[in-house]
């Protein structure tokens, strides 16, 4: 998708230079109908700062707009717990909580022939080595502390932070202060305690490019396929349940979560999700998550905030008993190397104090009014779980235990050797990567019988049943804003006069603080009362709209210049995707409001049409899309929701992007690149670009594919594209408007059988040149 970033650095600020000289010189010459564009600034820095601000708005509005998914029943908790059962499927959906777990078995003692499972022990505790099935060939492993006693009082899941060991809250290694083992404490305690291993943030090269934590690099593919490491991590404290509720004795032994950091959010995420657990303890996480969007990308999940705040989430485990307590979070800063860029910082205790109110006040009316209690460590900035929060926990807990602070932690049994935590670190990454694999090998049956309410037994039958689909797309998968579109109040300013065509840079407005900018290229032939086809030449990744026109950039050849030199309107929009970071987060902001950067770029392209079709010289009937790069990415998805483009050409991009997006196997995946904000939740259960095609169907569509393109190998094109071509020619009877040119030549815009298909599908007679 790239096409050289060092040149179109290069040609970016040659550009920008040349802006104030181009508003100077033709500020007063415009189309008729529109204001002058004066403007003299970069108009595509200024439309992603405009964006940026619009979708901060969002976010900062989002808690307001979350009631309207909430149903609650507050006549008795019986009662409640029915009116947020749907809430809580789609929370389960959200992490990627699908498939079923493992029946639970016997847990496993990790021991070999050298060593025994019991790795320590202290005076009133045991620590073993322990291994459990979760989904499929996914395991979890971690620690069981058993207390020296006769019986236990309590189960309760200990989670670390994700740099943190299970030993160093149990005491066994590390230097976690004594009052922060709560692992060990809660043994001592008289529980029985099993502490799993999350996967931790490790930074290095994956695949020998981007420098990714295990954290994000796991979260890509599963993110792309529908799942989550946030789901898989949940799982996994759940089959460790299903283990403690499996004996009959067990069955009625109160069962608990506690966690801190990255724990303390899956205490949270568990505990809402699952009724057998009696009590969570969350610390040093717990707060309002309007900035998710800064923090580690693994965090993310899509659509949380258009339902749920951890509020709301706190909301699910009522009228069960939830403690909150404001300590010190895990602090870090993650710089991007062809990671997402985050930072974790200590939330203020005004800020876990406001949020626990709202929980509160969510849940009033139950009869467990004092459900969510807050227990603050040295203003908000001290300790994780000390004593004070344990207190608390336990008593809620059962009546059967307190806290016992034991300043002799457990020590490694006579000869045995410390755990290996890299090994083990190893064979989860490991695991959990070859369920994603799997994920991605199962999802083209996963897709085939998503799309089986497909009709092609008629146009009219495809038409209607198609409605569907691309209702589902824009809403589940792209994003839609229900917003109005403002007034289109064109700004133009002449920028060219070339021989054949004259070009006029243009700006609309679209929502507010969002526009739509770009550069009309009109031939100079055009008779009165003449309606002429046209085309949208759409540049790629950092790419600008001067690019297509002149300079005969090597990958895009002046395309649009070349197509209004043969008679067509052009008209090449700047699209979102440009200045690195600063586009990547506006994905990062989207995301979490159900959204993506196309539900910004489709209403902008519907403005930019619907100004487009009142010109008197435009045929509002034809309309076409031509893009490049990720201007074909975009070829896939704006046509298949704006109705109004009567045909589409995806240049350089068409691929099986399911695979390309979540495989660990392939040199062509984006899980190796830079290219953080690609991924699309759930594609792979729903959307491949076969899928994507057919939402453009019966409309024409064209693949144009070099067969030296980077982007992938041609196998993998001819793959997805044939299941295109079978739509097209063999169920609706449709062969002449479906193609594909292969070409001796690399990621660029090729410009022969696409303009000899441009012509042929608008009509429009080839002028000699």
């Amino acid at each position: 998708m790239r096409h050289g970033a060092r040149s179109l650095i290069l040609t970016t600020v040659c550009i920008t230079a040349m802006l104030p000289r181009l508003a100077a010189a033709a500020e007063t010459t415009r189309l008729d109908n529109t204001q002058p564009l004066v403007w003299t600034d970069d108009i595509a820095s200024r439309m992603v700062a405009g964006v940026d601000r619009f979708l901060l708005r969002k976010l900062d509005a989002s808690e307001a707009g979350r009631s309207v998914h909430w149903h609650r029943d507050m006549t008795s908790p019986r009662a409640y717990t029915a009116s947020v059962a749907a809430n809580r499927a789609r929370l389960a959906r959200q992490i990627g909580l699908r498939e079923k777990r493992a029946s639970a078995g016997s847990m496993t003692l990790v021991a070999t022939v050298e060593h025994s499972a019991l790795i320590a022990e202290s005076a009133r505790v045991k620590v073993y080595a322990v291994r459990w099935p979760v989904v499929r060939r996914m395991h979890s492993e971690g620690l069981l502390l058993v207390p020296k006693r006769d019986r236990p009082v309590a189960d309760v899941v200990a989670i670390p932070d994700a740099d943190q060991t299970p030993e160093m809250i149990c005491g066994v290694a590390g230097d976690v202060p004594v009052e922060s083992q709560f692992a060990r404490l809660l043994a001592e305690s008289g529980c029985r305690v099993l502490v799993p291993t999350l996967i931790d943030r490790r930074m290095k090269p994956r695949g020998g490019r981007a420098v990714l934590s295990s954290r994000e690099y796991l979260y890509r593919s599963a993110y792309e396929l529908g799942h989550h490491l946030i789901g898989y991590e949940v799982q996994k404290i759940l089959a460790g349940i299903d283990w403690f509720r499996q004996s009959p004795g067990d069955s009625a032994m109160p069962v608990g979560v506690i966690g801190w950091g990255e724990g303390g959010m899956l205490a949270l995420y568990a505990a809402a999700l699952d009724s057998r657990i009696a009590t969570a303890c969350v610390s040093g996480y717990f707060g309002p998550r309007e900035s998710i969007w800064k923090q580690p990308i693994d965090r993310n999940v899509f659509g949380l905030l258009d339902e749920f705040g951890d509020a709301e989430i706190a909301s699910l485990i009522a009228p069960r008993k939830l403690v909150v307590e404001a300590a010190r979070a895990p602090e870090l800063t993650l710089v991007g190397k062809g990671g997402a860029p985050a930072e974790l910082v200590t939330p203020t205790l005004a800020a876990v104090q406001s949020e626990v109110n709202r929980a509160r006040a969510l849940t009033r009316g139950l009869p467990t009014a004092d459900q969510i209690e807050l227990v603050v460590s040295a203003a908000g900035h001290g300790p994780f779980l000390t004593k004070h929060a344990l207190d608390r926990f336990l008593a809620d807990l059962t009546s059967d235990a307190n806290t016992v602070v034991d300043a002799s932690p457990p020590t490694y049994s006579i000869g045995h050797p410390p755990i290996d935590a890299t090994k083990r670190q190893d064979r989860l990454v490991r695991e959990i990567d070859d369920h994603n694999q799997w994920l991605l090998r199962e999802s083209p049956y996963v897709r085939e019988a998503f799309m089986k309410k497909l009709d092609t037994s008629s146009i009219q039958k495809f038409r209607r049943s198609v409605a569907w689909y691309r209702d589902y797309f824009r809403d589940e998968v792209i994003g839609h804003f229900t917003d109005p579109l403002l007034a289109p109040n064109p700004r133009t300013r002449q920028v060219y006069h070339e021989a054949k065509w004259t070009g006029y840079e243009v700006v609309l407005d679209v929502f507010p603080d969002v526009i739509a900018y770009g550069i009309l290229l009109l031939p100079n032939d055009l008779k009165p009362g003449q309606r002429r086809p046209v085309v949208v030449c759409q540049h790629g990744l950092e790419g600008r709209p001067q690019q297509l026109v002149s300079g005969n950039h090597r990958a895009y050849h002046d395309f649009a210049a070349k197509l209004a030199e043969q008679g067509f309107i052009t008209f090449a929009p700047q699209n979102l995707y440009i200045f690195g970071d600063r586009f990547r987060t506006l994905q990062r902001k989207a995301y979490p409001l159900k959204k993506t950067l196309f539900s910004v770029m489709v209403p902008q392209h519907q403005q930019i049409l619907n100004w487009l079709k009142s010109l008197p010289y435009v045929d509002p009937s034809r309309i076409a899309f031509y893009g490049l790069s990720y201007g074909g990415k975009s070829a896939m998805r704006i046509p298949a929701l704006v109705d109004d483009y009567c045909l589409s050409i995806c240049s350089g991009d068409f691929n099986e992007w399911v695979w390309k997006s979540a495989s660990t196997r392939s040199k062509y995946s984006y899980v190796w690149t830079g290219e953080y904000e690609i991924f699309e939740f759930d594609l792979g259960s729903t959307f491949n670009y076969a899928e994507m095609a057919t939402l453009i169907a019966p409309r024409p569509f064209m693949v144009e594919r070099g067969h030296f393109d980077g982007v992938a190998p041609d196998e993998m094109v001819a793959h997805e594209f044939a299941k295109v071509r079978r739509l097209y020619q063999a169920r609706l009877n449709l062969p002449q408007r479906c193609a594909i040119e292969w070409f001796n030549g690399p990621h660029m815009i090729n410009g022969k059988g696409t303009f000899e298909f441009l012509h042929q599908q608008l009509a429009w007679k080839q002028r000699a040149p």
